[in-house]
């Protein structure tokens, strides 16, 4: 259940906390971390009354019509929709309503959030002052940073974050890194480009864009050799079926496993399949300037632009052969093209009936909860068939199901996820004002201190699988997954309270690109405004508590830990009686601040997501 469990880690992280704040002069304190063997059960029983997707998407200006948005509903839907609430964001929502701030969020362009443009400014700047130096994957870390922290396309980063999870490149791999990382900073576009577009376009452009292209080796991939028995590469071909759009196993609509009368799952694919696909996804190389030449074909690639503009296919280096697959046969043709065998594959994998609860329910993970029920996995996959594979109107089923909008939820020990560490900080760094000095927000990577960075994966698999389920926890004797309990162990746990403790009393990132500065890039405001409205509330720690609740945990607080960070907090205090000198104020509403919000961060209530 979504309570404090797991011992060995709990120990571990409230352990930290406590090492921390006790260096900030604290009697006491609470705390924890994401838990091990957690069980997240299936959620809390939905209202008698059900309406369909397309009712709900129908009458979803009701939602804010017939009943006001409160705080806490506004807070908490934006805690599954951006990459965390901020109080102006809110305020906002609360006046217009769920429908109207999707509407917005989808006509939000994307001209002023390009990270491409982002790395050549970075680059540009980075080579003025040392003419030998370029931008590198570090550069795209920032300027995903600046936009989940900055942007006004919440929604739109948010989803590409959630894609950039299930159509999985990495940073950490050589093709998205040092030369190439152009070409990453272009994924993130292309991801966001496609977010609220179709499914079947979204895979075409992930099929055709270079670094996926290099991660999964298929650029450059030629076509089969009876003489010296070369084969084409099966790598993508694999992983676009298993990973990317049908998955393992046949599905009923709701994400259930089909089987047969032995109650084995049905396959959706077999080797054949995988081998004949291959064949679609050879002859395709790098868009350079040279024209279809074998030179180009086999280019390097030194020009950045070839790592952002999408592959194009060399007929000679094609596969002419049969390509059967997923019962779809293109015919032997000497004539044939990379385009329209690519075009056959995708409309294949498009239309096929998996994909709809396939990616619809890990869109739901990534957004609102782990364990959907089936009734809402069979929603959400109704409005994905429904609408031709619009991402737009699944991602607001996704969001405006009733499921996700039931506030019974949060009184649900079984409803939820476990924040990923990415979000848990941008939650900070929203909620509490984040500035960066440079205004790049020049975070390198997350990894280490998080255990998680984006675009960073250290394999194809993500950080966590969908389908996770941590052995001998809980979670798993209930049979439910915990995906992003993957990446939780003391060592991680114990990380991230160091990580927080440091960034909330220091802040973090590189002193501005020519590391000259003289403190961390990115700061909280409280740190550097001596007339934060934040540092008077630590007059009164109860209020302050109670705003760190309503920010940062949408009031889903328990008076237990409101009672126990309070009384951490009033033990802080430097005040001289009778005359405290204005230094011995500042120093306890700091002080005061930083441990109130380190114990907050710390707690396992912060870091599931209702």
């Amino acid at each position: 259940m979504w309570k404090r469990c797991c011992l060995s880690i709990l120990a571990s992280v409230r352990s930290m906390a406590l090492a921390a704040v006790a260096t900030w002069s604290m009697a006491a304190c609470g705390g924890g971390g994401a838990c091990d063997g957690c069980v997240v059960s299936a959620p809390p029983a939905e209202p008698a009354q059900q309406v369909t997707t397309s009712e709900l998407l129908a009458q979803s200006n009701g939602l804010s019509t017939s009943a006001p948005i409160t705080r806490q509903q506004a807070t908490r839907f934006l805690t599954q929709a951006t990459f965390g609430p901020t109080q102006a964001e809110v305020d906002h929502l609360m006046a217009v309503g769920y429908q109207t701030w999707l509407d917005e969020q989808f006509a939000v362009p994307m001209s002023s959030t390009s990270h491409v443009a982002a790395w050549d400014a970075s680059n540009a700047a980075i080579m003025k002052i040392d003419a030998g130096q370029r931008a590198s994957s570090g550069e795209v870390t920032s300027s995903f940073w600046r936009q989940a922290v900055t942007g006004p396309d919440q929604l739109r980063q948010r989803v590409a974050l959630a894609l950039s999870e299930i159509f999985v490149v990495s940073t950490a791999d050589s093709c998205g890194s040092n030369a190439y990382s152009r070409g990453a900073a272009g994924y993130l576009d292309m991801l966001g480009r496609q977010a609220f577009g179709s499914y079947r376009e979204l895979l075409e452009s992930v099929a055709l864009h270079p670094v996926m292209g290099c991660y999964l080796s298929y650029f450059q991939n030629q076509k089969e050799d009876l003489s010296t028995g070369r084969v084409p590469d099966e790598n993508f071909a694999r992983e676009v079926m298993q990973l990317f759009s049908i998955g393992l196993y046949q599905l009923n609509l709701d994400g259930s496993v089909k089987t047969d009368a032995r109650q084995q799952p049905l396959e959706t694919y077999t080797a054949a399949d995988v081998s004949d696909l291959a064949k679609v996804f050879t002859g395709w190389g790098l868009n350079c300037s040279t024209g279809f030449t074998a030179s180009c074909f086999f280019s390097n690639p030194s020009i950045p632009e070839q790592f952002t503009a999408d592959m194009r296919g060399f007929a000679l280096y094609h596969s002419t052969a049969e390509k059967s697959f997923l019962g779809t046969v293109v015919p032997a043709n000497l004539l044939s093209t990379p385009e329209a065998d690519l075009k056959a594959a995708l409309d294949t994998l498009s239309s096929h009936p998996n994909v709809g609860p396939f990616i619809g329910k890990q869109l739901i993970q990534r957004l609102v909860t782990s364990n959907p029920s089936p009734a809402y996995v069979a929603r959400v996959a109704s409005a994905f068939k429904a609408s031709g594979g619009s991402l737009r109107t699944t991602v607001s089923a996704i969001l405006l199901d009733t499921e996700a909008r039931n506030t019974a939820a949060l009184n649900s020990s079984t409803f939820g996820k476990v924040r990923e560490p990415i979000l848990r900080f941008s939650a900070l760094l929203r909620a509490m004002d984040a500035r960066s000095d440079s205004g790049l927000y020049l975070i390198n990577s997350t990894a280490e201190s998080l255990g998680q960075s984006a675009l960073a994966s250290p394999s194809v698999f993500n950080f966590f699988r969908p389908g996770y389920v941590k052995p001998g926890s809980s979670s798993a004797a209930a049979k439910l997954v915990t995906p992003e309990l993957q990446i939780a162990t003391e060592t991680t746990a114990a990380a991230y309270v160091n990580f927080m403790t440091s960034f909330i009393w220091a802040g973090t990132g590189r002193a501005g690109l020519d590391n000259k500065g003289t403190r961390g890039d990115v700061q909280l405001d409280f740190n550097v405004n001596p007339n934060s409205p934040w540092l008077a509330r630590a007059d009164e720690p109860t209020t302050l508590v109670e705003e760190l609740n309503q920010r940062l945990m949408y009031g889903t607080m328990p008076a237990a830990l409101k009672t126990e960070i309070t009384q951490a907090v009033m033990a802080v205090d430097f005040r001289a009686k009778p005359t405290p000198t204005a230094d011995q104020i500042a120093g306890t509403r700091k002080y005061r601040l930083w441990s109130a919000l380190l114990l907050t961060v710390a707690s396992p209530e912060f870091q599931v997501q209702k």
